[in-house]
């Protein structure tokens, strides 16, 4: 691993490790900003035109919409045209440094540019080499391009809520296949960083969304077709229950997990019917509730129409039976918990002014991360980094005057300026 040359102050567990990021969109810059927010030096390497969801929503005129803001921070950007031999050349110059190279694109499409792991690990064998595909390479569909809603579609999950809403099949309203992806990636890289320091020698990685996912679906889902021959059909019924939901109180809604033995009967004795845990054989053991959970599911609810919010947390044992009002996207903003922890923060940025992020997520005793480097326009830091993988001032110079590379408005020619930035 070599030192951090972001041009801020060592911190956090990756300090040290140096990651070339070729990916785009969610799934890649997902796991990349996980990096970064650990402390690697990320270097997004990004064609001329940037990253497209620079360009999404309010300030995408200017390359810095919010979803490309949610996903860059703590990141350095280069400009590396990769259709000219000279990129290209440029790059894996840079390799020669790196810890970690990501790519979302599909490893022959890199091959033909001449940036597959072939190519990198010939100057680099220490590289770990991790690719973000669709789908496995082995299999025959490997050469399809993939999205979110194409993998939530390809592993089930718009049939699975149907089946539990009775409603028609529809994608999560989040990027579950890319951000889920985007987390194990995360995870891959790292174990391939230790494996990497226990060998000496680094490696290739595909990390499949199609492959990835199968599990978040049928983990839960496989059920009674896990066993050979089956004992049951698939869907796990508490799951799958259309009265899995937030329920109604008489001021808003709220999460009331009854799920143990305990729980039932707490719940059973706070609203007057302790007596059908003896007398109900559904409430005889967590089986027994799980065949008819949609039916007490049912009865829960309409307990919890009776009273408010407030009540029911009165009422309730608290830390005993799991119970938490909805959030909505502007009461979220304001809970109080996440007020108290700093989670959420104002920064100033120097293109589009103040924005909000939320906090790294984890909180450590002995590594804290801390730096903070602004979401970068585009091609920001190509002469930076250029410079640190140690082309003179000349090279820089040609790179930009045939387009092979380019700097945006706040990068600097100049090795002098570029090494005191």
């Amino acid at each position: 691993m070599m030192s951090n040359a972001a041009g801020t102050a060592s911190s956090g567990p990756l300090d040290g490790v140096r990651v070339l990021d070729l990916t785009t969109v969610f799934m890649g810059p997902s796991c990349t900003q996980l990096l970064a927010d650990l402390g690697a030096d990320v270097i997004k390497i990004e064609s001329p035109g940037g990253d497209s969801t620079r360009a999404i929503g309010p300030s995408g005129d200017v390359g810095l919409g919010p979803l490309f803001l949610g996903l860059n921070r703590n990141k350095r950007s280069v400009v590396i045209d990769l259709k000219q031999s000279e990129g290209v050349a440029a790059l894996l110059r840079m390799a020669k440094d790196a810890d970690v190279f990501t790519s979302n694109v599909r490893p022959a499409a890199m091959r033909r540019l001449g940036v597959g792991y072939e190519q990198l690990s010939a100057v680099n064998p220490r590289l770990i080499y991790a690719s973000m595909v669709g789908f496995s390479q082995k299999g025959p569909y490997a050469g399809k391009a993939a999205f979110d809603d194409m993998i939530q579609a390809a592993t089930g999950l718009p049939a699975v809520v149907a089946a539990s809403s009775g409603d028609i099949p529809r994608y999560l309203p989040i990027t579950i296949a890319d951000r889920s992806v985007g987390l194990y990636a995360f995870g891959v890289i790292c174990a391939a960083l230790h494996a990497r320091n226990r060998t000496g020698v680094g490696q290739s990685v595909d990390i499949p969304m199609f492959e990835t996912m199968i599990p978040y679906v049928l983990g839960d889902h496989l059920y009674g077709r896990t066993f050979v021959p089956p004992k049951g059909d698939f869907s796990y019924p508490r799951l799958m229950s259309k009265n899995r939901r937030p329920y109604k109180t008489k001021d808003g809604y709220v999460c009331c997990l009854i799920y143990t033995d305990r729980h039932w009967a707490l719940f059973l004795e706070a609203v007057g019917k302790s007596d059908l845990i003896k007398t109900d054989p559904r409430f005889r053991d967590i089986g027994t509730r799980t065949k008819a959970i949609d039916e007490l599911y049912q009865l829960v609810s309409d307990e919890l129409e009776q009273r408010t919010t407030a009540e029911w947390k009165a009422v309730l044992p608290e830390n005993e039976i799991p119970i938490f009002p909805m959030h909505t996207f502007e009461t979220l903003l304001e809970d109080e918990h996440l007020a108290s922890t700093g989670f959420f923060h104002e920064t100033e940025h120097p293109v589009v002014g103040k924005i909000l992020e939320t906090a790294v997520p984890s909180e450590w005793s002995g590594t804290p991360p801390n730096r903070h480097l602004p979401v970068p326009s585009l091609g920001e830091h190509t002469v930076q980094v250029l410079d640190e993988a140690g082309f003179t001032a000349a090279e820089i110079e040609s790179l930009l005057a045939s387009g092979a590379v380019r700097a945006g408005a706040l990068s600097s020619v100049s090795n002098k300026e570029t090494k005191t930035s």
